[in-house]
C-alpha cells in the first residue's frame, strides 16, 4: 500500500470515528485534509510532523512550540481541560490531585505507537480527541507526545501550571509541584525550581519518576498556556519561551542546581531533534 492510499485510509478513519463522538466541535477531527503527504486539521496544523512553523510541535532550528495543546485550551478548552476540573473537585489536596490526574493517564492510555494505530510513521492527537477516546471506550491509545499533550491540557483545567519537554526521542510532561517529596529529580524551568517529570509512558510510573537517561542530559521544556494557535509575533518570544532548559535539581529535595548550557551543547541537542518522533521509546 502507498503513502498515499495510507494517508487518505487514515483521514477517512479518523473522520467517521470520531464524528459520532459527541465532541466533534472541541477538536479538528470533521475537518482533516490530505496537502502534500501530510495530514492537517481544522488549525491548519500539521498531525504528521512536528517540525516547521505548521508543525504540531512547531520545531525549528531555534526552538520549538507545542502549538497542538492549544487546541484545547482556552476559548477551545473542553472534554480534557473539563476532566482535569472534575478531578480538581474530587481532590482538595494538591498533591493527592496531581497524582490522580497522572493516574488517569498512565493507566488509561495504552502506548501505541503511531505506526501501529494509524499505520503512518507519525501522527499527534490533541487532548481532547484523545481524552474522547478513554471517555467512550476506557482506554485510549497514543504514544509519548499523546500522553504528555493530555497531561499538560488536563493539570492546566485542575489548576496546576504544566509544561512539555522534549529530549533525544521522546517527549513528557511537566507539572509545577514544588512540595513534592515523591520525585526522583525535581527540576528548573527558567530558573524555577519545583517542576516534576510525569512519564505516563510506563504502567508502573509513578509521579515524579524520571527516565535516568534524561537527568544528565540537555532538555528544552515550554509552559502551556492559552495562547493561540497562530505562530507568535515576533518569532523571538517564542523562542525565549522556549529557552527554558530544564536540569534536575535533586532527587525529591527542594536544593539543586541549575547549570549554564553551553551554545554547542544547545545546537547539538537541536541538530538532534529531527529523530524526535521517529525513534520511539517505550519507558517502564
Amino acid at each position: 500500500m502507498n503513502k498515499t492510499s495510507i494517508l487518505i485510509g487514515l483521514i477517512f478513519i479518523l473522520v467517521a470515528g470520531l464524528a459520532t463522538t459527541g465532541y466533534a466541535l472541541a477538536s479538528p477531527s470533521e475537518g482533516f485534509s490530505q496537502r502534500n503527504g501530510d495530514v492537517f486539521d481544522d488549525w491548519e496544523i500539521c498531525r504528521t510532523r512536528a517540525f516547521g512553523e505548521d508543525g504540531f510541535y512547531q520545531v525549528s532550528e531555534t526552538t520549538f512550540r507545542p502549538v497542538i495543546a492549544f487546541e484545547s485550551l482556552g476559548e477551545n478548552a473542553d472534554l480534557a481541560y473539563s476532566l482535569g476540573q472534575q478531578i480538581a473537585e474530587e481532590y482538595s489536596d494538591l498533591t493527592q490531585r496531581a497524582e490522580a490526574v497522572f493516574r488517569f493517564v498512565r493507566d488509561g492510555v495504552r502506548y501505541t505507537p503511531d505506526i501501529d494505530q494509524f499505520d503512518c510513521e507519525e501522527f499527534a492527537q490533541n487532548a481532547d480527541e484523545l481524552a474522547a477516546s478513554l471517555e467512550q471506550g476506557g482506554a485510549g491509545y497514543g504514544d509519548c507526545e499523546d500522553s504528555a499533550v493530555l497531561l499538560a491540557v488536563m493539570y492546566r483545567g485542575a489548576g496546576f501550571r504544566s509544561a512539555i519537554v522534549i529530549g533525544e526521542g521522546h517527549t513528557a510532561a511537566l507539572v509545577y509541584l514544588p512540595d513534592y517529596d515523591k520525585a526522583t529529580a525535581i527540576f528548573r524551568l527558567d530558573g524555577e525550581l519545583g517542576w516534576i517529570w510525569a512519564e505516563a509512558t510506563g504502567r508502573r510510573n509513578p509521579l515524579g519518576w524520571a527516565p535516568e537517561e534524561f537527568l544528565e542530559s540537555y532538555l528544552v521544556a515550554y509552559e502551556v498556556t492559552e495562547e493561540v494557535i497562530a505562530p507568535p509575533e515576533p518569532p523571538e518570544e517564542a523562542k525565549e519561551s522556549a529557552a527554558a532548559v530544564t536540569e534536575p535539581g535533586g532527587s525529591g529535595s527542594s536544593g539543586g542546581f541549575s547549570l549554564p548550557v553551553p551554545l554547542f551543547g544547545i545546537i547539538i541537542f537541536l541538530w538532534i531533534i529531527p529523530s524526535l518522533f521517529r525513534r520511539r521509546r517505550r519507558v517502564r
